[in-house]
């Protein structure tokens, strides 16, 4: 058994209305000198087979579901 994790992330140039706000709320809250804040989005998921397996069974799950390849860049990692 290994797990996967997956990073999902936008592409450099399209906006995040999420990270927007979330800057906007942290500088509300009195937090001085925030820079730009991004959105990640992070899946732990359990698989079995080799490392090579996992790592191509979470590269297909992106494609098919979890990521937009459009607007979306995913990494997967096996730990």
């Amino acid at each position: 058994m290994a797990v996967i994790e997956i990073r999902i992330e936008l592409k450099k140039g399209v906006a995040d209305p999420e990270g927007r706000n979330t800057k906007k709320a942290l500088e509300a809250l009195g937090f001085e000198g925030v820079g730009e804040v991004k959105t990640v989005k992070v899946y732990d998921i359990e698989v079995e087979g080799t490392h090579e397996e996992a790592v191509s069974e979470g590269e297909e799950m992106c494609r098919k579901l979890l990521a937009n390849p459009v607007i979306q860049n995913f990494k997967v990692t096996v730990r």
